[in-house]
């Protein structure tokens, strides 16, 4: 399973854009519609398709997308 290529389907889903592309350094402010509640509904569907739980102080601690990145490889290894 290659991580970045799922989680550019969960991004795209949740945020209504197949056009929407991943990288390292994206953060919030990078995507337009990308608000506390999408952030929400952005953990709940990525801990949905890969099957992983993330505590709350994971996700405060994430700067940007490449560490999430990190964050669910790591959660799945």
């Amino acid at each position: 399973m290659n991580v970045k290529e799922t989680l550019t389907e969960v991004f795209q889903d949740v945020f209504d854009d197949d056009e929407l592309e991943l990288f390292d350094e994206m953060t919030a402010e990078d995507v337009e519609d990308w608000t506390s509640l999408t952030h929400i509904q952005l953990i709940v569907a990525v801990e949905k398709k890969f099957g992983v739980k993330f505590t709350t102080v994971e996700v405060m601690k994430l700067k940007n997308v490449g560490e999430f990145i990190a964050l669910i490889e790591k959660k799945l290894a």
